[in-house]
């Protein structure tokens, strides 16, 4: 065999070969056939393997299969044909055909050479082994031989990870051997929870054998009601809640990490509508636990988020886990029986970008944002009271159960100040304390990544202690300056993520404080705007040019209503606060009523002619009606565009000059509108006002031309006398951001995709039903309209604003 090392078998007593304590042994006889009982020493040899192996990915499919089907029987079957031929031709089998380590041991070949000629003596005993072993494997695939079935190793090894994490938690000064076997016992359970869920064939997920056998001799520390699931998630988020991060627990954080992103996947072969039957055994052990275990996690998970902590290859937790210099599996072994990639030491220093680089923040704010994010729906059976007959029926209805995360981010308050102290209110239950200036401060310097926009949304929309802190802070910019270059890169950018900005704006712009304090802000360059040099201006201002970009490039390339609607809501929110709006800013707004009015010209030209087609001939397509229904909703962005001039001109005139002037400079564009019955009464305030600096200007005289200074200069002289008679006062609009009635149907899936898309974890992706997984999550471009739904586009928004007021 040379330098090869050969391959072992597994199945029948094949790990035997093998001496009992290397690893080739123990994850073979992990995934064999013998059951070891809860107590046997097995499992701590098991879990004392080097924490450096690490072994090719394609055979962890093998040892998996294993577990679950002895031997490969599939695959043994698939080659039974070819290997028939091949062998009875006298052919020479290469690596192409015998392509399965088991079909190679079934016929008793040895090595890894990729070749093997057979003298024609040999032909009659091999093809009698050929054939009895295809018998055998058809029994074993009739199901007689599912080995985690009988062994039910799987719910041992997270029993014993269970054990191990309490050990990390209950003892202080834990030795590295613990944290070593806890490492263990977290990614080999990972590695096979991960494949039964993606390849599970019921809802309940019957495949993963959550329970014991009755049989089974257990400890007297365990119990066999004990619910495996709740016992290993309440160990798991226990350690995430109580144990602090360090060189010396940093590797087991992350290993946990990507352990609840496993056990949690449950989700994915979900539809993405909750329903009553689908099962998700660990999740919904998590939502079960203790308030105030609840509350250390979600403080813990967000103050990994917020600390960023970080530990480079060679730091402690590495040497913790080696003996001297002794080599681990990786040196020892390079082609391993089983296969795992237990994070080795390239993952740290050959991936890029942020979320490679520091993978225990990501993943921390992943699990974060699936439990937080996550909805159980429950059936209740309830009698119907109408009938107060003996015979009376009996109806079933679905609801969603309080989800304890999400009530607890939700309640969480400041360390440095708590309102509701002051107040002299009770709280009820613990709060979870949380230092809001680290977590605006950190925000503010990721939110080019998605993740953090989610967050971001999650606690303005549902924390209001959080949104309050925000709209106090007078650096406003740290914020918006992120979000706003997100907009405007809003083709490099998916369109979820440009729904969450807009609605973050949204929410900030329902505060009068947040309107007037933007306008004060003034920014002395924005480098990221390419079309303009805007120099000394506002935030306001910066505000207003980038929502009338993102309408113009929406309509030239999306046409989504929501966002038209999320861009025009924000600024109607602004409009009465504005204050020194900039040229720049001031000639845009009027250029989108003029964009706008165009387009909504020539779909009421259209409909015209159709009905007239209609009229003289018989059609039996929808195209009137269809574009009735776009000529409605672009009459109703019209209006909320003169809305907006409007509360400036009649709440803001004074100190918005350069509006005033952008409106007498395109004056033009309102005069066909004047008597439409919709706009007349707002065109009469705004045909006041231009009467009013039109006058003033006729009676100005000047020398030569005027210039753009000279009619400035008059505006702003006027300005100070302009009392706003004939104006009529008309209600403010305002805006706010209202949930669907279902929004889990968005969150869900949404929250899952940017999961697996930034994770070190893959899935399967035939085995996704949450979601459409045709092209990954952040390949997905704001303006590919057309390939919207098959690119991993979520169906639904997440907003709803109502317009009924405008009719």
């Amino acid at each position: 065999m040379g330098a090869v090392p050969s391959t072992p078998r597994w199945g029948s007593g094949g790990a035997a070969a093998w001496p009992p304590d290397t690893a080739e042994y123990l994850i073979g006889t992990f995934v064999g056939e013998k059951s070891f009982p809860l107590g046997s020493d097995y499992w701590q040899k098991l879990l004392e393997l080097p924490v450096s192996l690490h072994w090719p990915s394609q055979r962890v499919d093998h040892a998996c299969q294993v577990l679950v089907n002895v031997v490969g029987s599939e695959t043994v079957l698939q080659n039974a044909g070819t290997l028939y031929i091949a062998v009875s031709q006298g052919h020479k089998i290469r690596e192409n055909v015998v392509c399965n380590d088991i079909v190679r041991g079934t016929l008793g070949f040895t090595g890894a050479s990729c070749a093997w000629m057979f003298p024609r003596n040999w032909m009659v005993s091999l093809l009698f082994n050929l054939l009895f072993k295809v018998e055998t494997c058809k029994l074993r695939l009739n199901g007689y031989a599912q080995n985690n079935c009988h062994t039910r190793h799987l719910s041992k090894i997270l029993i014993h990870l269970a054990w191990c994490l309490q050990e990390c938690v209950s003892t202080s000064g834990v030795p590295p051997s613990s944290y070593m076997k806890a490492i263990n016992a977290t990614y080999i359970s990972s590695v096979f929870l991960k494949y039964l869920i993606e390849n599970a064939k019921t809802e309940t997920f019957e495949e993963l054998y959550l329970s014991l056998d009755q049989s089974e001799a257990v400890p007297s520390n365990f119990s066999q009601d004990e619910n495996i699931g709740s016992l290993v998630m309440r160990s798991a988020l226990s350690f995430i809640g109580k144990v602090d991060v360090s060189p010396k627990t940093y590797l087991l954080h992350h290993e946990l990490l990507n352990f609840m992103l496993v056990a949690m996947s449950t989700q994915l072969l979900s539809g993405p509508s909750p329903e009553p039957k689908d099962f998700h055994p660990f999740i919904d052990a998590a939502m079960v636990q203790e308030t105030s275990l609840v509350g250390l996690v979600v403080r813990k998970l967000l103050f990994n988020y917020i600390s960023r902590p970080r530990f480079t290859s060679n730091a402690a937790s590495y040497d913790t886990f080696s003996e001297g210099n002794q080599p681990g599996v990786l040196q020892r072994v390079s082609s391993a029986a089983a296969s795992f990639v237990l994070l080795p030491f390239s993952f740290f220093v050959s991936s890029s970008g942020e979320a490679t680089r520091n993978p225990l923040v990501y993943s921390s704010l992943h699990v974060l944002l699936i439990l937080i994010h996550y909805r159980k729906c429950v059936l209740e059976t309830v009698k119907d009271r109408s009938d107060d007959s003996a015979s009376s029926l009996s109806k079933e209805n679905s609801y969603f159960c309080e989800n304890p995360y999400c009530k607890a981010l939700e309640n969480a308050k400041d360390v440095d100040f708590d309102r509701i102290d002051i107040e002299g209110n009770a709280h009820s239950g613990p709060l979870v304390r949380l230092p809001f200036a680290s977590l605006f401060d950190t925000l503010g310097m990721y939110l080019a990544d998605e993740t953090a926009v989610l967050l971001l949304y999650s606690l303005v929309h549902g924390n209001s202690d959080f949104l309050e802190y925000v709209l106090v802070r007078t650096d406003l910019d740290t914020l918006l300056m992120p979000l706003l270059e997100t907009l405007y890169n809003a083709p490099k950018r998916s369109s979820n993520q440009i729904y969450m900005v807009l609605i973050i704006l949204l929410i900030l712009s329902q505060d009068s404080s947040f309107n007037a304090s933007i306008h004060k802000l003034i920014l002395p360059s924005v480098p990221w705007y390419q079309e303009r040099l805007l120099h000394q201006t506002s935030l306001g201002s910066l505000v207003v040019i980038i929502l009338i970009r993102t309408v113009k490039y929406n309509l030239s390339k999306l046409r989504d209503v929501y966002l038209h609607t999320n861009c025009l809501a924000t600024l109607a929110n602004m409009a009465p606060h504005v204050h020194r709006l900039s040229a720049y800013a001031s000639q845009r707004l009027v250029s989108l009523f003029d964009m706008l009015s165009r387009k909504y010209s020539k779909l009421a030209e259209l409909k015209s002619n159709k009905i007239q087609i209609g009229n003289g001939e018989s059609r039996g397509d929808n195209l009137p009606e269809d574009m009735s229904t776009e000529l409605h909703i672009y009459t109703d962005f019209l209006r909320i565009v003169l809305e907006i001039l409007n509360a400036i001109l009649t709440y803001a005139l004074p100190r918005n000059p350069e509006v005033v002037y952008a409106t007498m400079h395109r004056q033009e564009v309102f005069q066909p509108y004047k008597n439409h019955p919709r706009f007349n009464e707002l065109l009469e305030n705004i045909f006041n006002v231009l009467d009013f600096f039109n006058s003033r200007m006729d009676a100005q005289r000047t020398d030569g031309e005027w210039s753009v200074e000279k009619v400035l200069q008059v505006i702003i002289i006027n300005c100070r006398s302009w009392r706003g008679e004939g104006m009529k006062m008309f209600t403010q609009l305002h805006f706010t951001y209202e949930q669907e009635s279902h929004p889990e149907e968005f969150f869900i899936p949404y929250v899952w995709q940017l999961a697996l898309s930034r994770s070190v974890i893959s899935f399967d992706p035939s085995s996704i039903n949450l979601f459409p997984v045709d092209l990954p999550a952040e390949d997905n471009y704001l303006g590919e309209e057309a390939d919207k739904h098959q690119n991993g586009e979520l169906d639904g928004h997440p907003v709803r604003i109502d317009l009924s007021e405008l009719q």
